[in-house]
């Protein structure tokens, strides 16, 4: 268990997941240094959204927010939050991920990222049939109204149950 791990189980029990979700992400260092900031959480975890505001620490060369920022505001969330979500049970890994920019961001930028019971109980059938499965999911990037789309990013997610994860792990160890 990671430290941040550690923190969330103890902080949960006093103030709730979402909260601690919020507050712990907003307050970690490598998660401030995106410039993102989570501003709601809901109560199931299925919906959270996130700010990027505009500022000196994220413009380029050019004006614009850094594409770098804008992938590191959204990496981390739909990993964790899946986590989250299915609980310990599983074992949840970031494959791999593509960013597509669309147009350079000269204002603030939102991201509202969300799984749907349908899509947790696909996730939990299918791990149950084959032990391991993966998942894409596509987060954009928008301005408030979410009708201007600046960037996209793709994560492939693994998801595997535990038992099965560390049994191939000790297989491929040999």
């Amino acid at each position: 268990m990671s430290f941040y791990q550690k923190i969330a189980k103890i902080g949960s029990k006093f103030i709730g997941k979402p909260k601690m979700f919020k507050y712990g992400f907003n307050l970690s260092p490598m998660y401030r240094r995106s410039t993102g900031r989570i501003v709601d959480v809901s109560e199931d975890m299925m919906d959270i959204r996130i700010k990027l505001p505009i500022s000196y620490k994220n413009r380029n060369y050019v004006n614009t927010i850094f594409g770098g920022s804008m992938f590191a505001a959204v990496d981390p969330i739909p990993m964790v939050q899946l986590m989250d979500i299915l609980g310990s049970d599983y074992v949840v890994w970031d494959k791999s991920a593509e960013i597509f920019f669309k147009r350079p961001a000269k204002e603030n930028l939102y991201a509202h990222f969300s799984y749907s019971i349908e899509e947790i109980d696909r996730i939990r059938e299918s791990v149950a049939l084959k032990n391991e499965t993966e998942i894409v999911k596509k987060t954009a990037l928008t301005n408030k109204e979410r009708d201007i789309v600046f960037c996209e990013v793709w994560k492939t997610i693994y998801i595997a149950d535990k038992p099965y994860f560390k049994n191939k792990r000790a297989k491929s160890k040999k």
